[in-house]
């Protein structure tokens, strides 16, 4: 079995280049306060407990409670059986499902979907033998696979945003005023594009807009909330870069690169839908765990799907 090791955490300064390692840190303000979450859930769920009390426990500490229309669903499994572990993922993958099964959990919290669409329908995949497999395999270790997308966007703080600044160790450069923008010491757009790939230990990285780009406003809109949200956002914040997981290509990619042309400046970092989201996944352990204390909750990483062709 594949363990799940913490991505290791860098000094910022220590790859984005001389000009970065002397600039100064003053002034911006720390969110120490703004990211605080008690440890304390204020409930005692003794063992025993089934995994519908657990998320209902969950909606219960997310601002407004309960959504009528949410994709935050149970896909399969029953959930009046007695929680025996918990797995939080990205996505729930064949390979993560081995996983869950050989640890003894009986539930997955995965952020996407399971069944290869937004809203998990099943009816077009009933006779293929992928979606079969992956069913049976569910089916024969009893685990219930619960989405957990809209309730932790909903979250504050968001929990995907407040794991991927964690993973950076960005919390100190969070813009208190502005929910996802950093304001981070000066460095190119090429330098930061290497910098995020470094860090975050990825397979393939890409960047759009003019390599020496002055980056010091960072957005960053981790997953893929599309061109609708990515192109107002560059276009109206007084931002220099904007982070996304994935983009199609002919939005705000090409946005960025007519703005470019332009003389306008503007960047684009892509780092891919998985990584991008996959911290904030694994930030739920941490937030989960000291509410059922008598439960093992543990994250296990899909990972990045795509793999890069080598010379």
């Amino acid at each position: 079995m594949k363990s799940d090791k913490t991505i290791p955490r860098r000094n910022f300064l220590k790859y984005t280049g001389s000009s970065l390692v002397a600039a100064s840190l003053s002034g911006i303000a720390s969110t120490s306060d703004i990211y605080a979450f008690s440890m304390d859930s204020g409930q005692d769920f003794a063992p025993g407990m089934t995994v519908e009390e657990l998320i209902d426990l969950i909606i219960q500490q997310i601002p407004g409670g309960k959504k009528e229309e949410t994709v935050d669903t149970v896909k399969i499994g029953d959930v009046s059986q007695e929680l025996k572990g918990v797995v939080t993922t990205f996505m729930a993958t064949v390979e993560v499902i081995e996983q869950t099964a050989w640890l003894g959990a009986n539930l997955i919290i995965t952020h996407e979907p399971t069944f290869y669409n937004h809203r998990d329908e099943i009816q077009w995949l009933a006779e293929d033998k992928v979606y079969q497999h992956k069913k049976a395999l569910l089916e024969k270790h009893g685990i219930v696979v619960w989405r957990f997308h809209d309730y932790w966007h909903t979250h504050r703080p968001d929990g995907i945003l407040q794991g991927f600044l964690e993973e950076l160790s960005w919390e100190n450069f969070l813009d208190p005023g502005r929910e996802n923008i950093c304001v981070i010491p000066k460095i190119s757009l090429q330098n930061l594009a290497r910098y995020f790939k470094k860090q975050m230990q990825l397979k393939r990285t890409f960047f759009v807009g003019d390599p020496e780009l002055e980056c010091r406003n960072v957005g960053i809109l981790p997953g893929a909330w599309g061109g609708s949200y990515h192109i107002p956002f560059l276009g109206t914040e007084d931002i220099d870069v904007l982070v996304v997981g994935e983009s199609a290509e002919w939005e705000a990619v090409e946005y960025v690169r007519d703005a470019s042309h332009a003389g306008l400046k503007k960047g684009l970092i892509i780092l891919g839908h998985a990584r991008s989201e996959e911290p904030g996944m694994r930030w739920l352990v941490k937030w989960l765990q000291p509410r059922i204390p008598a439960i093992k909750v543990t994250h296990l990483a899909a990972g990045d799907p795509l793999i890069p062709v080598r010379e």
